[in-house]
């Protein structure tokens, strides 16, 4: 069992509060005032060789947390990153008109205490914009809009500021989604998931969503009307194919917590606005992140342990990197087939053959118009879509007061992941004639114009939360002496989410500053490779 976030929060503290260490000699000779400079610089230079040296593959938020955390104890943390954009699945790009299209929908929750501790320690947390405390839901599908219609209509979850779990309770009382036998219904079904506990949460990871609502007598039209939309938001599958477990974790935190499903948006593109800035601290402090630097090969010794990274470099040629330790951040697709051979017979690395990315298609639209002035993310309670925002209304670098920028989450994607970007904008146009009547589609009467579209397929993005795998899902610590894994895929309690990648770093820092503790200080110099190779140390 993960253990609870308020364990790691606490952990983590002790430290954070233990900032290098392992290293005092660094900060006594660091600060020590000397009119020698050249002995200074000598003393200086001795203890420098001995502080140790992490490599980290993967620039996403999993390694650049874990990056960050080994950065504040004194470690030497080195990243490689195969692409030129930092974020993984939060990245994003320019286009030639300069806006931004990303990977996905990123909405930061209350209830994610190691990203939010995580930007406070940045100063970044007044990056965050926060939206009214509610869920705002589309009209359904089956809800066709009529001719002079001039809007979709919305319904609400609205949580009052009072403490939890009463404003949960009150948001779905006061709801004009359900009747109020489904309501009572529900809030009855949900005791389990406020109280239950993780050892609940973990042991319904055998069942689907759809089974445990089957299991709490909840009515089945509670799935249709709200939890479609939400396993859709959750993890870009329905019901019936995801765990119960992961719909469970979050209600959990949702219902417990006063603020924890409060949602914020990023006020730019996260690569710059959320990422760069873990790199500069990562930088300002000894360490490195070297972008167009994919890990090649894990190089192992005659005993198991990693020897080295192969890492390609800027102009294609690989070299050698050593380091004390070695961390794989990258997505659990990926790592699979870079594990070596010697590896792939021990259980602990055969287990990742059952964990597998889910596909998901990002489509952002620009129209010539404001279609909306919701700033909040929607559910669309669509069959294709999953949630959607005016990025206009929601992010103040993406703001425009005259023109909408949608940014839609399309899935599930399978079925839609080869198809051409024009099928696929044309299918989402369809919908938006139920979301965006006055708009879009034979009845518009105010027509509005497609400017532009940017379409971001992720064949294999988080890994797919089907019921059973959770107990397939790796700790941070390998049986690999020296090699460590990050990631959301990992066993950590935020599943497959930002804060489950950020936690999944911090844990694996947390082992990889054990294991330094544990063992002799390396003092190996680099040795000679191939004349095209190149040992780093």
């Amino acid at each position: 069992m993960a253990p609870s976030s308020c364990c790691v929060h606490c952990g983590f503290q002790s430290l954070y509060v233990q900032r290098n260490s392992l290293f005092k000699k660094k900060d006594i000779f660091v600060q020590k005032k000397t009119n020698v400079k050249k002995t200074m610089n000598v003393v200086c230079n001795l203890v420098e060789k001995k502080r140790p040296k992490v490599l980290i593959a993967g620039a996403g938020l999993a390694g650049l947390s874990c990056a960050k955390y080994l950065t504040d104890r004194g470690v030497e943390a080195v990243v490689v990153e195969s692409r030129n954009v930092l974020g993984g699945k939060v990245a994003a790009w320019k286009d030639k008109e300069g806006d931004w299209y990303e990977t996905g929908l990123h909405i930061f929750f209350g209830a994610y205490p190691n990203m939010l501790q995580l930007l406070r320690e940045l100063n970044i947390y007044d990056r965050l914009q926060w939206k009214e405390h509610a869920m705002i839901f589309n009209n359904k599908a089956s809800d066709t809009p009529s001719p002079g219609q001039n809007m979709s209509s919305y319904s609400k979850f609205v949580f009052p500021s009072i403490p939890a779990p009463l404003n949960g309770i009150l948001a779905i009382l006061f709801s004009d989604m359900l009747t109020w036998k489904e309501k009572l219904l529900f809030a009855r079904g949900l005791i389990p998931a406020i109280f239950g506990g993780q050892d609940y949460i973990e042991d319904c990871d055998k069942y689907s969503w759809t089974e445990w609502l089957i299991r709490q007598n909840i009515p089945t039209r509670v799935n249709d009307e709200i939890f479609i939309a939400m396993s859709k938001a959750l993890n870009f599958i329905n019901p019936d194919e995801i765990s119960a477990m992961v719909i469970l974790t979050a209600l959990n935190r949702f219902l417990r917590e006063t603020y924890g499903s409060k949602m914020a948006f990023l006020d730019g593109n996260p690569p710059e606005r959320l990422c760069r800035p873990i790199v500069d601290f990562i930088e300002a402090n000894g360490g490195k992140v070297w972008m167009k630097h994919p890990l090649r090969r894990i190089e192992t010794r005659e005993d198991g342990t990693v020897e080295s990274f192969v890492v390609g470099n800027a102009v294609g040629k690989a070299e050698q990197w050593r380091a004390d330790a070695y961390v794989s951040a990258l997505p659990v697709d990926i790592l699979k087939m870079l594990l070596p051979l010697s590896w792939k017979s021990i259980e602990f690395f055969h287990q990742l053959s059952f964990l597998k990315g889910v596909p998901v298609i990002n489509i952002h639209l620009w129209f010539d118009r404001k279609l909306t002035d919701v700033d909040h993310l929607l559910f669309s309670r669509s069959n294709l879509l999953s949630v959607y925002a005016d990025m206009s209304n929601t992010c103040r670098e993406y703001f425009d007061e005259n023109k909408s920028m949608l940014e839609l989450v399309f899935a599930p994607a399978a079925a839609y992941i080869s198809k051409s970007d024009e099928d696929i904008v044309s299918v989402t146009m369809k919908e938006l004639e139920r979301l965006f009547p006055q708009h879009i589609g034979p009845n518009a009467q105010l027509p509005a114009k497609l400017i532009k579209y940017k379409v971001v397929k992720t064949p294999r993005s988080v890994y797919k939360t089907s019921p059973g795998l959770n107990s397939y899902r790796p700790s941070q610590v390998t049986p690999i002496s020296n090699f460590f894994l990050a990631g959301d895929f990992t066993s950590q309690q935020y599943l497959a989410s930002m804060e489950g990648a950020v936690l999944s770093g911090k844990l694996a820092a947390e082992a990889v500053v054990r294991y330094l503790e544990s063992r002799p200080m390396d003092t190996m110099e680099s040795t000679e490779v191939a004349s095209n190779q190149l040992v780093i140390r």
